[in-house]
């Protein structure tokens, strides 16, 4: 599946420039109520991305902050604990899954590092939700091999259940009749 799917445009995005003053980026992540944004630079680079934990720890460990000096600290001064690490726009599903996993986004560039957008986590979790929901459930047989052994196999939509050999040869040759 191509990520692109998930893709929030770079024009829907709240984002900030790594120029722009604490006050600008507090003010934003308040105004979408967002706990972390994209930094950009003027060229539209993906720099990195800030969260509240890293505007209150630079507040609290290096400024003697009012709102009036918050315009005057730049967003690029603030250190960050971890950058939300994004991925190109090419990736694979399990490239994004693994960032998103950690991630209440991920950032998507292309192949210059321009970033393009955001695909959010739980845009991912709806879909495999409902295609968990949309799918037919397998029916309830015990399903042991000859030896005894349980076996896992991928099935479609690349969810995981359980097969004999008898049970996979006869799945095999129905797909082959489809």
């Amino acid at each position: 599946m191509n990520i692109l799917f998930f893709l929030t445009p770079k024009s829907e995005v709240a984002f900030i420039f790594d120029d722009d003053s604490l006050r600008q980026a507090l003010e934003k992540m308040e105004g979408h109520k967002y706990s972390a944004v994209p930094v950009l630079n003027r060229k539209g680079k993906y720099i990195g991305s800030i969260t509240e934990g890293d505007m209150l720890w630079g507040i609290k460990n290096q400024y003697n902050l009012s709102l009036k000096n918050a315009e005057k600290i730049r967003v690029s001064s603030i250190p960050r604990r971890t950058d939300y690490q994004p991925v190109h726009v090419d990736a694979t599903m399990e490239d994004l899954i693994e960032k998103a996993l950690n991630q209440n986004f991920v950032p998507v560039v292309d192949d210059q590092k321009n970033f393009i957008g955001i695909i959010r986590r739980r845009d991912i979790i709806r879909y495999c939700y409902t295609r968990l929901m949309n799918q037919e459930p397998e029916p309830r047989t015990e399903r042991e091999t000859d030896d005894g052994i349980w076996k896992v196999i991928a099935v479609r939509q690349g969810m995981a259940g359980l097969r004999s050999s008898a049970e996979k040869e006869a799945a095999a040759a129905r797909e082959l009749e489809a």
